[in-house]
């Protein structure tokens, strides 16, 4: 063992994350998935969206606050921990649609931010199939395309820029959501 600098102090240890930092962070572990882990971490949220009562604008708002403040906390320590780790598919696409280095890691467990940005994506709308389905599928376009100010946000430390990205997709991807429902409606009518 290494001597300290102050008696009695050890000197630290490998960098951890405990359990229920990776609970959080992973998505219940959903993370782990070995392909399309961001995917995965997406159809949770939606999934968590169908709880009762999420509809309410201010338990959607508690859950979407409470989201990104534990968001920001776990993956902060889940990315000091695991790096630029990523798994093939996730590897494969960023080469694709962000081949730019990224300054700050953002493994492909973490999807705590894909989840709280599915949130986003949904705020105040109808959970009903076909809203669901748009948002989802607009939200993964946007967060695999980033426009901007999504990218640049992604470079903030410290779990910010990990979970600001998202939000800021599920922003687009919720006013995308409201913009072709409105067409769709306008159109049959």
């Amino acid at each position: 063992m290494k001597a300290s600098n102050r008696p009695g102090e050890e000197e630290p240890g490998p960098l951890r994350a405990s359990l229920l930092t990776r609970l959080i962070a992973t998505g219940l572990f959903v993370g782990y998935i070995p392909w399309a882990s961001g995917t995965f971490g997406s159809l949770l949220g939606c999934a968590v969206a169908f709880l009762p009562s999420f509809e309410e604008p201010v338990v959607a708002s508690v859950f979407i606050v409470l989201g990104l403040l534990a968001g920001v906390m776990t993956s902060a320590r889940v990315a000091a921990v695991d790096g630029h780790r990523l798994t093939k598919t996730a590897a494969v696409t960023k080469a694709i649609f962000q081949p730019e280095k990224h300054r700050e890691p953002d493994p492909s467990v973490v999807v705590i931010d894909e989840i709280v940005g599915m949130w986003v994506s949904l705020f105040l709308l109808p959970l009903d199939l076909l809203t669901v389905l748009t948002s989802f599928v607009l939200f993964r376009m946007f967060d695999v395309l980033k426009p901007p100010p999504a990218r640049q946000v992604e470079h903030v430390p410290r779990g910010w820029g990990i979970m600001l990205d998202d939000i800021i997709a599920g922003i687009y991807a919720n006013l995308g959501t409201r913009l072709l429902l409105f067409l769709l409606m306008v159109t049959h009518t």
